[in-house]
């Protein structure tokens, strides 16, 4: 049996059902908008947006505040080449800054009907796949992962729901991602940290749903099962407690190697696979393991647990609580009380989970909310 026979395979023993097939044998076809954010995610928000429903109004309200979510941002790009290091970082900057705006006018455009954020986008967008033809520096897979995720979540959403994104501009963006940060992400960084590792597969496999490449979403699927790094699910979370390869490190770091890790298993959601119950719902026990002992409590430890960053909680919970809690019906108590202390999820430079509250909340088990006509 081939490795992709027994990705395959494991994929129906999680699910518990058959996978839907082509009639070529392969997996069925995409479904689409499906990196982070489905149709149903998008019309929900718009719906409970308009009717002033909490908590998404005021989750709205922190997105719609932020600078990068104005139609009149003033791109900082493009550049041809980036460079993330300790030593040589070149425009990577401007490259994140201007990757947020394109993600978090998108997510207006598709909650608002202003084609404005649409129009702002689609320049981000276009700008910087028109230009950019490296990433590189000792530090590349951050920068690629990182970066790259949020265009490639505002690229997804755009070509899914503004028809006047130019055939042709959509086909150059394809290019972008394929030649520029597929190279750099596709072997998920095993020499580094978990968070690392984790980036690059949450990229690779948008990259495969945005690209419709059923070969690159399962390279980034079979590294999450099998990959000999850090990132790998077992490789992160390194047992049954839920202690995390990074819990001795810092906080921050562990935190966001799990937001990491849930973006994983939204993609995934979205194309009807459930990793989030992989080697029993261990992503769950990372989670209640990490929020446990950033409230303050005791925990298990092998080794020494770092104190740097605890109490400190970054914006990574709702997505996995939602799944867990709702479709499970797991509990998450001490998840649960963070989320009573951060609700709702504000902004953050790395995770697109940010807004989570307003993205990923629904407190009841998934199904479509009618959609408010455009």
């Amino acid at each position: 049996m081939n490795r992709r026979t027994t990705v395959m395979a494991m994929l129906v023993l999680v699910l518990g059902r058959p996978l839907q097939l082509s009639q070529a044998g392969e997996p069925a076809v995409f479904v689409h908008p499906g990196v982070l954010h489905s149709r149903a995610d998008l019309d929900r928000m718009k719906t409970m947006v308009a009717r002033g429903t909490q908590p998404w109004h005021s989750a709205f309200e922190c997105l719609q505040r932020h600078t990068q979510s104005q139609s009149d941002w003033r791109l900082r790009g493009p550049f041809p080449s980036v460079s993330r290091g300790p030593r040589d970082s070149r425009h990577i900057s401007e490259m994140d800054q201007d990757a947020n705006a394109a993600y978090q006018n998108a997510l207006m455009w598709s909650i608002t009907s202003k084609e404005a954020h649409a129009r702002k986008a689609v320049e981000i967008l276009n700008a910087w796949s028109a230009t950019l033809t490296e990433i590189v520096g000792k530090d590349k897979e951050l920068g690629a992962s990182l970066g790259g995720f949020k265009f490639v979540n505002a690229a997804e959403i755009i070509a899914r729901t503004y028809p006047a994104w130019q055939p042709g501009d959509r086909a150059r963006c394809r290019r972008m991602f394929r030649t520029v940060f597929f190279p750099v992400v596709k072997d998920a960084a095993p020499f580094a940290n978990g968070n690392w590792g984790a980036g690059c597969i949450k990229m690779t496999m948008g990259i495969g749903v945005f690209c419709d490449d059923r070969a690159i979403f399962d390279r980034g699927v079979d590294y999450f099962y099998h990959g000999t790094g850090n990132a790998s699910l077992t490789h992160y979370v390194i047992n049954a407690a839920g202690q995390c390869q990074e819990s001795g490190r810092d906080q921050q770091h562990a935190q966001l190697g799990l937001g990491h890790l849930a973006e994983v298993c939204e993609i995934a959601w979205n194309q009807g696979l459930d990793l989030y119950g992989a080697a029993d719902n261990r992503l769950a026990l990372g989670l209640e393991y990490t929020a446990r002992y950033n409230l303050g409590q005791e925990v298990p430890c092998t080794g020494v647990i770092g104190e740097k960053g605890r109490g400190h909680f970054q914006p990574i919970w709702e997505a996995a609580y939602q799944h867990y809690v709702y479709e499970k019906g797991l509990p998450m108590p001490y998840t649960q009380q963070v989320l009573g202390k951060i609700r709702p999820e504000g902004w953050s430079i790395v995770v697109p989970e940010a807004f989570g509250t307003l993205t990923c909340f629904q407190g009841h088990r998934r199904r479509p909310v009618g959609p408010i006509p455009r």
